[in-house]
C-alpha cells in the first residue's frame, strides 16, 4: 500500500498527505474528513479501509496513527451540507483537514512557496476541488491502495462515530450510537415516530 507514496517521493514531493472522509451517506450529523501525513510507515495494528475493520481494531489503529503521523481533521455540519450539497461540503471538510495539518509546519513567508510545491495530496475518490495551493492525485478506492489514505479513512471514521455517540446521548430516541446516522430500518422508524431532529439533513431523501 505504499506504491503511491513511493511514486510521490520519486516525483520530488517531500510531504505526502492522504485524505479521506466519513459520513457522505448518513441522514444525520456532519461529514468528517481527515488528512494524514505519515512519519513512520511501520504499524503494529492493521491499517486498511476503515469499513473493513471492526470498531475495536479501528480504535487501536486510531491511537497508533496519532503517534506516527501529522493529522488534520475537518468537520462540516448538517446545516452547511443542506446549504451547499454533500459533495461541496465534503470538499470543504477535506480542505479544512488539510489546512489544519499543514498549519503544524511553521514557515516564514519566503519558505511557504517552496513548501507548497513539495506537498502532494492523495485524495480518496475520483474528484476533488479546493483553493489550496497543493498538487493532488485522486485515487479510486484509495483507502485500499494507499497507506496514507487508509489512515485518513480510519481517523475520519472514528472521529465521526465519536460525534454520533455524543449525539445519541442528546437524542436517545433515534439510536445514533447503533447506526451512526445511516439510513437503517431502525433509524427510519425512529424518524417516522419522532420526526426530524436538528442534526438531520433536511435535503436528504427519507423514504
Amino acid at each position: 500500500m505504499l506504491d503511491y507514496e513511493r511514486k510521490a517521493s520519486r516525483d520530488g514531493f517531500s510531504l505526502v498527505v492522504g485524505v479521506d472522509e466519513a459520513g457522505r451517506g448518513p441522514l444525520a450529523g456532519p461529514v468528517v474528513a481527515s488528512a494524514v501525513s505519515l512519519k513512520d510507515y511501520n504499524f503494529q495494528n492493521k491499517i486498511c479501509d476503515s469499513k473493513k475493520l471492526c470498531a475495536r481494531k479501528r480504535e487501536k489503529a486510531f491511537g497508533e496513527i496519532f503517534e506516527k503521523a501529522y493529522v488534520g481533521i475537518g468537520i462540516v455540519n448538517e446545516a452547511i451540507i443542506d446549504e451547499k450539497n454533500i459533495l461541496e461540503a465534503t470538499y470543504q471538510a477535506m480542505s479544512e483537514a488539510i489546512s489544519q495539518l499543514v498549519s503544524q509546519f511553521p514557515q516564514t513567508s519566503q519558505e511557504k512557496e517552496k513548501f507548497n510545491q513539495k506537498v502532494i495530496l492523495l485524495i480518496d475518490g475520483n474528484s476533488f476541488k479546493t483553493n489550496l495551493p497543493f498538487a493532488y492525485w485522486t485515487i479510486v478506492k484509495g483507502d485500499s491502495l494507499s497507506l496514507s489514505i487508509a489512515c485518513a479513512s480510519i481517523v475520519a471514521k472514528v472521529t465521526r462515530d465519536k460525534i454520533l455517540e455524543v449525539y445519541d446521548k442528546v437524542f436517545p430516541e433515534y439510536g445514533f450510537s447503533q447506526h451512526k446516522g445511516y439510513p437503517t430500518r431502525q433509524h427510519k422508524q425512529a424518524i417516522r415516530k419522532h420526526g426530524l431532529s436538528v442534526i438531520h439533513r433536511k435535503t436528504f431523501q427519507y423514504l
